[in-house]
Parts: structure tokens; sequence; C-alpha cells
């Protein structure tokens, strides 16, 4: 079996799940409880925000626990507007961000507010000079993905930074969930963003946790609200266990990860070399400033589910673009957002490669693809 669909989730380290075995066993007090039970759930607790925090080069207090990226992103699009909408209701979000972040700004925009949508090229990457022209007197959100989820395009977070250098009025959110082990953190979490998502099961943790980054000294409304956990921000008893195996995780990452981006970038330009020897293959992802992890592709004529299926028959699992919307049979969005012609991006499917794959697995991947393609001559 050929597991290529880590953009969607990885895979849980053997000694992540042993972590959280044990501390499920052994710490199972409640956080909040007063006695030795929940002090000592407690103290796992704070070691391991103090031990994420290190990480990603941030302060304990700056990090806050959820469920996940998704809820991450709802809080930090829905909290910060509420919190600033006495100083103005104007939002900005690029047209390529994940559903999680889309969603919540056009249901913000239900409720009042003004979302507008800041272009990319025709690579998948935001125009920076055009994101600045949409900024308003009443801005007070920009919220941009740091590597885009369906092609992998590293998007200029820093640029951004730069351009609102001088609007300490205008909060800047980056979600962050496709980044962990794939670029620098100084490449997305630079000074001037201030919150970040994160999601544990895209790092090898398990899946039902992640965490935020918020700046000391931004302020943010709670989406949930009840016993006043993670400092009245995030009321609902935390998940201890999952929590400490997510250190463990981010850890074992950061850790290997100079060695694991090198050997992702091989396994990648492998791929993409031979791919785009193919007279009728279309490659969406690039080499350079993208992810080393994603390529995107398509083969004329063939729908991206019905070659999903066919790399599953010989147990190669792949993806058609996000799989928050393959199911739904939705084209790539980013795609679209890039002008491709609708027709072309539902023939999009994505390899998201992980240091777990090995170059045996792409030269089998080659084979069968080689296979395929001879098959669907017909139809190209």
């Amino acid at each position: 079996m050929i597991y290529f669909d880590n953009a969607a989730t990885t895979v849980p380290y053997n000694e992540v799940l042993r972590t959280y075995q044990e501390v499920a066993r052994k710490i199972y007090g409640n956080p909040s409880s007063l006695h030795h039970l929940g002090t000592n759930a407690s103290r796992i607790l704070e070691a391991s925000r103090q031990q994420i925090a290190g990480l990603i080069g941030v302060r304990p207090e700056e990090i806050f626990f959820t469920s996940g990226g998704t809820e991450s992103d709802n809080w930090a699009i829905k909290g910060l507007a509420f919190e600033k909408a006495s100083f103005g209701k104007h939002i900005i979000i690029s047209e390529i961000e994940h559903p999680a972040v889309k969603e919540s700004a056009k249901w913000l925009a239900k409720q009042g507010f003004s979302v507008s949508y800041a272009p990319v090229t025709s690579r998948g990457i935001i125009d920076v000079e055009q994101l600045g022209d949409l900024i308003r007197p009443d801005t007070i959100l920009i919220s941009v993905m740091a590597v885009n989820n369906e092609i992998g395009s590293i998007q200029p977070i820093r640029a951004i930074s730069d351009l609102i250098a001088d609007k300490p009025t205008v909060s800047f959110h980056v979600d962050a969930v496709q980044a962990i082990g794939k670029i620098p953190t100084s490449d997305y979490l630079t000074e001037r963003v201030d919150f970040a998502s994160f999601s544990g099961h895209k790092f090898h943790a398990v899946r039902g946790v992640g965490f935020l980054y918020k700046k000391s000294g931004k302020r943010i409304s709670p989406l949930l609200t009840g016993g006043g956990q993670e400092k009245d921000l995030r009321s609902t008893t935390e998940n201890v266990a999952a929590i400490a195996s997510m250190a463990k995780a981010l850890r074992m990452v950061t850790e290997k990860q100079e060695k694991a981006l090198s050997k992702m970038r091989a396994m990648r330009d492998v791929m993409h070399q031979a791919l785009q020897n193919y007279q009728d293959v279309t490659l969406f992802s690039e080499q350079e400033n993208f992810a080393p992890n994603i390529i995107t592709f398509g083969i004329k004529g063939v729908r991206g589910e019905v070659l999903v299926h066919a790399f599953e028959t010989h147990e190669i699992y792949i993806s058609t673009t996000s799989a928050c919307s393959s199911k739904v049979g939705k084209p790539a969005g980013t795609l679209i957002a890039m002008g491709v012609p609708v027709k072309t991006a539902q023939m999009a499917v994505r390899i998201s490669l992980n240091d777990d794959n090995d170059m045996g697995q792409v030269e089998q991947f080659l084979t069968i693809f080689k296979q395929i393609y001879e098959k669907t001559q017909k139809v190209r």
C-alpha cells in the first residue's frame, strides 16, 4: 500500500500514539480539578503548551488549544471580527483560502461585515499589490494561508507583513495548517502575524486537536463560553492526552525537518520531471516557491475521481483536491481562481508526500501511472 494523501491527514507516529495512550491511562484527572489528579493533568497541559511554544518560537501564553484547524480558523476570523467590530467591519481574505476561512467570512458577511477577496496569479500565488489596493480605513483583518492545500503554492506572508507593517489597526491571521514541517517557521510566523492556526493531524498527531497562536496583547472574542478554560477564551475541558501527544508529534517533526524536506523535495522533483514528459498531462504545481510535498496534475479528458479510483485498485491512495471538497465533486477552487477552465480543473488530482514515503514508492507510482495513462488513450 502506498499512501500519497498526506495533505488530507497524516499517519500518527507510533511514539505519538504511545504518548496518547500513556497520558490517557495515567493522567486522567480534569486539569481544572483542585486535587492532585487535576494538578498532574494541569502540569502536563502546561508542559505541552511550553514545548509547542518553544518549537515554533513564541511564548507559552500565546498558545491556545483547540479541536483542530477548522475551529482555529473559525475562532480567529469570527472572534477577531466581533472583537473589533466597533473599529470597522471590512475583512480581506484570498480567493484560494480553505473552506474553514472562506465559509467563516461568508457567514460574517451575513452578519453585516464586508468581505473582499484578494486575487491570485496564474501560479496560484496571492498578488500582494492587488491585496494592498483592497485595504480600506475600516479594514480590521487580513487572512491568508501559508501553504495552499490544493496545489502547494507558498504564499508571500513576509511580503504581506511588510505591506501592513505601518497599519497596526489591521490584524493579520495566517492559516498555517499545511505549513508545519514543510516550510521554515520564519516564512509564515513573522513578527507582523497576530494569529495563526494549526492542526495536529497534519503533522502526525491524532485527529481532533490543534492550536491557535495569538500574539500577546491581541484581543479576540471567545467562540465557546462556559467553564473559563484557556484563560476564559476557549471553554471546554482540555483533551490532555491529545495535546500531550501533539506536542510530541511537533517535536519529532521539528527534529527531522531538515532531512525530511530534502527527502520530500527529491521525491517531488523526480515525479514532477517524469510527469511533465507526458504529452497529455497538465501540471498545476511547480517546483519553485511551492511546498516540497504537493504535486497536482491532470490527464487530459480524465476526471480526477476516475484517476483516484484507478490508482486505488493498485492500492495507491491519492486525492482529487482537498479532502473537504473531494466527496462533493467540486473542482479545485484554487485552480478556478488561477483562471483554469472548469473542465480542466475537474481533471486535477493531488499527490501529497511525507517523510514516511520513499523513492521506491515513487518508482512504483510512476510505473502504475504509465499503465493508467496508456489505458486512457482512447478517452484522450
